[in-house]
């Protein structure tokens, strides 16, 4: 148990929307392209991980390997809300960590609609569950309340809201595998059509089709492939679920869920936040950013509008936050996501980001969080260092 576990390959597929292919023909191409960054094949993976929510009875993985090579290798398929990327992929390193594998391949995968998350399906799941607090179980009104809550006991305001959609769609217009790419000036997106307030149209994540996949190593493997060079250190990786208090029912636990992981990961890695030169986090929306910065240790509570308003979370300030664009212009592809967001921090510590690179990055940290009104939530961290 004692050595390391290290990213040998990595890469994704441009987010955006594909009508005319399955999600198996995705998360192959991304797997492909992991594999090819590598220099592997198909027939040197030993397990499969692959992350997928909207098609998680669909045995995506093994449909996957229809497409790439049918090697007879075992398949986890994991799904966990907008964590499901991020499962696969600690799922993956749990196996290389513990000894059992020395080389897997994690994917995380989805295929979304237009609209509403979850309108298709009407919002059904198979519990029961209670309109409570919010008084609505669509994403944008449970983020709204997130929102909200930060505004009565710090007095964040819209306009600090804004801003934070300001910076990430800047972000993007460095990243070419970024659905949207384009500025949106502050009037612009305080003056958009709004969702659900504080968060207007241009502060709320899109809905894309993507797909990301990694290479998972062992260190003794690594070395023996000569891989070292271009490896990344998988430092810290944690999951946790939310411990019951009792606005669990009626509210979604993003905050507590995310701090309580967050503590874990930075015991793991013996590291404070402090010391993290950037990190891609879960900006479903423009509230939910902001009240990350205070969960994730960026600062202390209340001060996270400082943050936006000094530029510290900005390309070029102290701590860079979302420079892949995030997902409010890279896009949120459910079961995508974390492994898209971990391939975004390994680009910085290659040092191959390109515009948006982060000079002399050594350590960042991804993170993201899922969860269902009623039901919970699972919130997945790493944190990663160049080797």
């Amino acid at each position: 148990m004692s050595e390391d576990v290290y990213i040998v390959g990595i890469d994704m597929i441009p987010f955006g929307r594909y009508p005319l292919r399955t999600v198996a023909q995705l998360g192959a191409e991304a797997a492909l392209l992991a594999l090819d960054d590598a220099g592997l094949a198909i027939q040197d993976m030993q397990a499969l991980y692959c992350g997928n929510q909207m098609r998680s009875f669909a045995m995506v993985g093994q449909q996957i390997l229809h497409e790439i090579g049918e090697t007879g290798m075992p398949v986890v398929n994991t799904a966990n809300a907008c964590a499901s990327g991020g499962t696969a992929f600690r799922e993956g390193y749990i196996a290389v960590k513990g000894g059992i594998y020395d080389l897997v391949l994690a994917i995380g995968v989805e295929q979304m609609g237009r609209g509403l998350l979850g309108a298709a399906s009407g919002g059904r799941t198979d519990g029961f569950i209670e309109e409570g607090l919010i008084g609505s179980m669509t994403t944008p009104a449970m983020f709204a309340q997130v929102g909200m809550e930060h505004q009565r006991k710090y007095g964040t305001t819209f306009e600090q809201f804004a801003r934070i959609a300001v910076k990430n769609h800047h972000h993007s217009t460095f990243n070419p595998k970024a659905m949207s790419r384009r500025e949106t000036p502050l009037e612009e997106v305080m003056g958009a059509e709004m969702i659900s307030y504080p968060n207007t149209k241009l502060m709320c994540s899109i809905n894309v089709d993507g797909a990301a996949a990694a290479i998972i190593a062992s260190e003794k493997k690594v070395r023996q492939l000569g891989l070292m060079g271009r490896a990344i250190r998988v430092r810290a990786s944690e999951m946790t679920s939310n411990p019951y208090t009792p606005r669990q029912d009626a509210i979604v636990d993003f905050n507590l869920v995310t701090r309580n992981c967050a503590n874990a990961a930075y015991e793991r890695a013996g590291i404070g936040p402090q010391e993290v030169q950037l990190v891609e986090l879960h900006d479903c929306f423009a509230t939910a950013e902001m009240v990350h910065y205070e969960n994730l240790g960026l600062c202390a509570d209340g001060e996270a509008g400082r943050l936006i308003d000094t530029g510290f979370t900005a390309i070029g300030g102290k701590i860079p936050v979302n420079l892949s664009g995030g997902l409010l212009s890279k896009g949120h592809p459910l079961g995508a996501t974390g492994i898209a967001n971990i391939y975004e921090v390994s680009l910085h510590l290659r040092g191959e980001a390109g515009g948006r690179q982060v000079e002399g990055a050594r350590l960042g940290l991804t993170h993201v969080v899922g969860g269902m009104t009623g039901l919970g939530s699972s919130c997945v961290v790493h944190i990663l260092e160049k080797a």
